[in-house]
């Protein structure tokens, strides 16, 4: 009892069994007639064609928990649908190992049998063929269901792919009714056991012939992979098409345990990735063409051969299909007689009978001294070059390393005379100047002009010509490719007929007849000033110019240095004139600023626009003209190379005809001739006025200013100095009307506010928004809104009309306006008073001025606060007429003289104020509602004048508006005004 029999004769029994049972109309209304007085066991043993399902009802009830054929002569009701004879026998003709329904002997197996009885009972109902409906499902007592379609009749459907047809429909009993059908209906829990539900893997492991691919999924750890949902797939390899890949891989590889790195490891994966699509194809889905596999961007091809077809993978040989639709829970296995091979595997195959290059290069006796060359370098290279690779190599014959000592001279008649660390180190850069690393490049891989970076760090050029390899180096003679293309395990091997020369190896052939740089300067005789200024600075640089470099130097002949003496003029006759420390570093700056250290730049390699870093620190520029060499310092005068490319061991010189000057340089040959501050502003016409404004202020200003500084000065025109005489009056026509000592501290004020100390800060240093402290204390601010300008304590900027006028002791910005510092204008203009100081100093305002006194609610301090307040305030009369008004009880302010009186007071007081606005006259609009401090609203109302309308029927008459206090403004009014609160209180 192993598995049910291929579906294809299942299917044709099933076919025979519904000819069979296609009986004609009479039988069929004879089953129907059957007398309804019988129970539904009764009435299948007196029907012929149920025979077979009272022996299985018997057999299955000889289990001692079975009772079958007692429940179904029970009360019911039941509904039964009873497979016919022939429903039996083709159910047994499709199950192994049961002939009838007799071998059904075993307990497991009668409670097999009972199981799928049960599948066709109904309990608790007598449902006719009129009840059922299309698409039911009806739960059995087996406990799954079944369903119903009535397209073409009545069909029962079961849990395999086949529906019974009802033959026989309303068979009527007295517990029940029968429903004769041609199929024994199978439950998915008769199917599972009858087939156990198996995915790829375990088909696999099921599968004698494939015990080879299961070890292989395992080590390749795919085995989650080919469980999971997919569905796939796997076209399965034998164990005989495993022993010939085996075979094929040679002597290392006995079993699958020999895949044991990783990368042997990870190609088996490869493999097995290879043979699997992530889809499921039936045979009869197979058609010719490529299809993509689950091994990434590889593909195998569905070959038709015959009526059959065959599977082509990345070899020769192609795959015959030796079993098809081998089905899984998660897809279907086609058994091969190959392991397919992608190309990975095919490329592994071809790699197991190559030489690495190492063994390669000892094989071959033309390059036995390039094997020695290795050795000798004593680098690793040649454990790199056995190692994986890949690489490529441009390996030089015996001659070409011959060639290469004879170039060298003497010294070097073997590769034994690589004697020094030097030489070893030069000769393992000429080496890794000939390995390419991470790439196998065949001649056919490249192409002219390519530029291939080597190990060594440096490139080599290629050069395609008449179909020859040529191989460029640092040199002017080509290498020549005389073999391509010898292929090893780890790469490939071009032999070439020279010795690639790298620039250090060029470099080093050249060095061993130079001098070094301060050797050429000395034996050159117009130099002789600058090594007379080499030894002079004693800093060091005839030892850096004698050492390993490499540098370039700008070199200044004897006639250069003469001109740079007499631009420093009468002083400096001789470089020993340069004797102060600060002299001395000065000398050095301008030597260092000929210096390039790190490269060897020959005319060729400069550029036109060039800027070249210095030892100094500072850059020089190049400019190319007319295929001359200029160099840009920090002037505006360039040198010309006179003589370029004079090669040296240690660089290269190129002799010039002026001294470069760096900044520092040509700010002191500045210095030499600039006035200072004070001296600028004597010989500026323009500026005299400012110079008898230092003089009368008489406050040491012209010594500080004449000092070493640094100092920022905005020097105000004398235009700047009369426009400030007329907005003071007519009490100052001159600077000398500044006479009593407060207003000469004034002017000091004023002097001092224009100067910064210790900066020189030319307009390119300031920045918009930027607040600088001067010598007064206060800042000044730069606005730099299309141009410069300085922002005093005014509300009006001066704008810098000449800026930048260099100083030896700082910087001059002249400006067209003087600066005026808080300090000074609130001396000259004396800030407004707040509101309470404007009332005190207004006669018709005392009275209240009293009765913010006497209310004692804190108004006085809340009026000479911040603000913003507007305040309506009632002139003396309108107070008096008030006091009047309330009778003999109240003839002046002081009456109010009890809390409530004075809160009432206050309440009165508030009802005049309105707090966070300053609104003036011009900003009042008709009817405009206020709401004051004491809570109620006022109005304004206009109408041939100002009025502020309370809760009284009189308007109060604003009779002196917009007295603007520096908290707020004051309206003068003609009455005093009254907010209900009070009316009522009165009243």
């Amino acid at each position: 009892m192993k598995k049910i029999l291929t579906f294809k004769n299942f299917m044709l029994l099933l076919f025979l069994s519904v000819v069979v049972l296609s009986c004609d109309k009479d039988d069929e209304n004879g089953m129907q007639e059957m007398e309804a007085q019988k129970n539904i066991v009764k009435t299948a043993i007196d029907t012929e064609t149920l025979s077979s399902l009272v022996a299985a009802l018997t057999q299955a009830d000889e289990n001692e928990n079975s009772d079958l054929i007692g429940t179904l002569s029970g009360n019911g009701p039941f509904t039964v649908f009873a497979p016919t004879d022939d429903a039996f026998t083709a159910l047994l003709q499709n199950l192994e190992g049961f002939d009838s329904l007799e071998d059904f002997d075993t307990e497991e197996e009668k409670t097999l049998l009972a199981r799928i009885l049960q599948y066709h009972v109904v309990a608790g109902v007598a449902a006719a063929s009129t009840d059922l409906s299309e698409g039911q499902t009806i739960a059995t007592v087996q406990g799954e269901s079944v369903s119903i379609s009535l397209e073409g009749g009545v069909f029962i459907g079961d849990a395999t792919e086949d529906d019974a047809k009802v033959v026989g429909a309303d068979v009527q009993n007295s517990n029940g009714i029968v429903h004769i059908i041609n199929k024994v209906l199978l439950p998915q829990e008769i199917l599972n056991t009858l087939n156990p539900p198996q995915d790829l893997v375990d088909l696999v492991i099921a599968t004698e012939a494939l015990s080879s691919l299961e070890a292989a999924v395992i080590k390749a750890d795919l085995v989650e992979t080919l469980k999971s949902e997919g569905p796939f797939t796997v076209f399965a390899p034998t164990d005989d098409a495993f022993t010939g890949l085996l075979m094929a891989l040679g002597d290392d590889y006995n079993s699958l345990d020999d895949f044991d790195t990783d990368e042997e490891i990870a190609l088996l994966r490869d493999i097995l990735l290879f043979h699997v699509i992530p889809a499921k194809v039936l045979a009869a889905d197979l058609a010719e063409g490529e299809v993509e596999t689950a091994l990434a961007d590889n593909s195998i091809k569905i070959i038709a051969e015959g009526d059959t077809f065959v599977i082509g993978d990345a070899s020769d040989t192609n795959a015959t299909i030796t079993g098809t639709d081998i089905m899984a829970t998660n897809g279907v296995a086609h058994t091969i007689n190959k392991v397919l091979l992608p190309q990975s595997a095919i490329d592994f195959l071809a790699t197991l009978e190559l030489k690495n290059i190492v063994e390669l290069a000892i094989a071959t006796d033309d390059l036995s001294i390039l094997v020695d060359a290795l050795v000798a370098a004593n680098a690793g290279l040649v454990e790199t070059l056995s190692s994986e690779g890949p690489f490529t190599v441009f390996a030089p014959t015996n001659a070409a390393f011959v060639g290469l000592l004879d170039i060298l001279g003497d010294d070097y008649n073997a590769l034994s005379d690589f004697d020094t660390q030097e030489e070893i180190d030069l000769l393992v850069k000429i080496l890794t100047y000939h390995v390419v690393a991470g790439t196998e490049a065949f001649a056919a891989d490249l192409s002219d002009g390519q530029s291939i970076a080597t190990v060594n760090g440096a490139s080599v050029g290629i050069n395609l010509k008449n179909g020859t390899v040529h191989v460029v180096d640092a040199t002017d003679d080509n290498a020549t490719v005389v073999i391509p293309d010898v292929d090893a395990s780890n790469g490939v091997v071009h032999v070439i007929n020279k010795v690639l020369l790298p620039q250090e190896a060029v470099d080093f052939v050249a060095s061993l007849q130079l001098k070094n740089i301060v050797e050429l300067a000395i034996a050159t005789d117009d130099l002789s000033i600058l090594v007379d200024a080499l030894v002079a600075a004693n800093a060091g640089l005839v030892e850096t110019l004698s050492g390993k470099g490499p540098f370039t130097v700008f070199a200044p002949t004897n006639t250069a240095f003469v001109g740079l003496l007499d631009i420093l003029g009468d002083d400096y006759n001789a470089l020993s004139d340069f004797d102060t420390q600060e002299e001395i570093d000065l000398l050095v700056k301008i030597l260092t600023y000929h210096v390039v250290a790190g490269t060897e730049a020959f005319a060729a390699d400069l550029s036109n626009g060039q800027s070249i870093p210095t030892v100094n620190g500072a850059s020089i520029g190049i400019n190319l003209k007319n295929g001359t060499v200029h160099v840009v310092d920090a002037t505006d005068d360039n040198a010309t190379v006179v003589i370029p490319d004079v090669d040296a061991s240690n660089g290269v010189v190129h002799v010039i005809n002026k001294v470069l000057l760096p900044q520092e340089a040509v700010d002191f040959v500045a210095s030499l001739q600039l006035k200072n501050i004070v001296e600028i502003a004597i010989a500026t016409d323009d500026l005299s006025l400012l110079v008898d404004a230092l003089v009368a202020a008489d406050a040491g200003l012209v010594e500080v200013l004449s000092s070493e500084g640094p100092f920022t000065v905005f020097a105000p025109t004398n235009q700047a100095f009369v426009d400030l005489l007329d907005i003071l009056g007519d009490d100052f026509t001159s600077l000398s009307d500044f006479d009593t000592e407060a207003e000469i501290d004034i002017l000091i004020q004023v002097l001092k506010y224009h100067v910064v100390a210790g900066i020189a800060a030319f307009s390119d240093d300031l920045s918009d928004g930027q607040e600088i402290g001067t010598l007064q204390g206060e800042n000044v601010t730069v606005n730099l809104n299309h141009g410069v300008f300085i922002q005093d304590a005014t509300e009006t900027d001066a704008e810098v009309v000449i800026p930048n006028v260099e100083a030896s002791n700082g910087v001059v910005h002249v400006i067209n306006k003087v600066l005026l510092p808080q300090e000074v204008l609130d001396i000259l203009f004396p800030p407004s008073p707040n509101i309470v100081e404007l009332a005190q100093s207004v006669d018709d305002l005392s009275l209240l001025v009293d009765a913010l006194v006497q209310a004692d609610a804190g108004l006085v301090d809340a009026l000479s606060g911040e603000g913003p307040f507007t305040v309506f305030a009632p002139t003396n009369k309108a107070f008096a007429n008030l006091l009047h008004q309330l009778g003999g009880n109240y003839n002046s302010l002081s009456d109010f003289d009890t809390p409530e009186e004075k809160a009432l007071l206050a309440k009165i007081l508030t009802y005049h104020v309105v707090a966070g606005a300053a609104v003036a006259a011009t900003d009042l609009s008709n009817h405009q509602e206020f709401e004051t401090l004491q809570g109620e609203s006022i109005f304004a109302i206009l109408n041939h004048g100002v009025f502020i309308r309370d809760k009284t029927h009189v308007d109060a008459q604003v009779i002196g508006a917009d007295n603007v206090a520096n908290n707020g403004i004051v309206h003068i009014i003609n009455k005093v005004l009254l907010p209900q609160e009070v009316i009522d209180a009165l009243h």
